[in-house]
């Protein structure tokens, strides 16, 4: 066997391995309900495929949300070199935070039932999410733009929130009158 082939099936491995997380996560942005062969079919895999990269429906569901959380603490770094440190926080808020929660309602069903059966979600994904708003706060702090004294953890709770919004409605402007209303309570002086 040559390396090439080795390379070239790992790279096939990685590929499907997403393409079923991709699927899994559309699947759940609308129903908690899992299908291993709507997935597979979704993904243009084998279902037998699903199965050897997810034996289980909970360790499929945690991957995607998992993948999600990622995703939220990937793109941190890209929006503070591209933007003020409150635009952000607000871009961060708006379209990737408020996003995820709004279509992600079957995902949070699923990480429920998911949970009951298996124990608590990942500490690592929970943690990772904090740790993007503590990015984002300490860029602000920095700038001047919010209190030092702010927790992270506090700061999720209240964008916790957003989990109301109706994707079908004016969300956007939901989004920004809260975080509107937060940012008035982490602003370092009174405006």
């Amino acid at each position: 066997m040559t390396t090439g082939s080795v390379s070239a099936r790992r790279a096939d491995t990685r590929r499907n391995h997403e393409r079923i997380l991709a699927a899994a996560a559309e699947s759940l942005a609308e129903s908690d309900e899992v299908s291993f062969n709507a997935i597979a079919k979704k993904a243009e895999v084998g279902v037998g495929t699903v199965y050897r990269h997810f034996p289980t429906r909970e360790s499929l569901i945690l991957a995607v949300y998992e993948r999600e959380v990622q995703h939220l603490v990937d793109v941190v770094p890209s929006l503070l070199e591209t933007h003020t440190p409150e635009q952000a926080f607000r871009t961060w808020v708006t379209e990737h935070l408020a996003h995820y929660m709004m279509t992600k309602r079957g995902l949070a069903n699923a990480l429920r039932a998911a949970t009951r059966s298996h124990g608590e979600l990942p500490a690592s994904a929970y943690e990772a999410l904090t740790g993007a708003i503590a990015t984002l706060l300490k860029s602000n702090v920095e700038a001047g733009t919010v209190r030092a004294d702010l927790d992270p953890e506090t700061v999720l709770r209240g964008l916790s929130g957003l989990l109301y919004l109706d994707r079908s409605g004016d969300w956007k402007s939901q989004t920004a009158s809260l975080i509107d209303l937060l940012w008035r309570g982490m602003c370092s002086h009174s405006d």
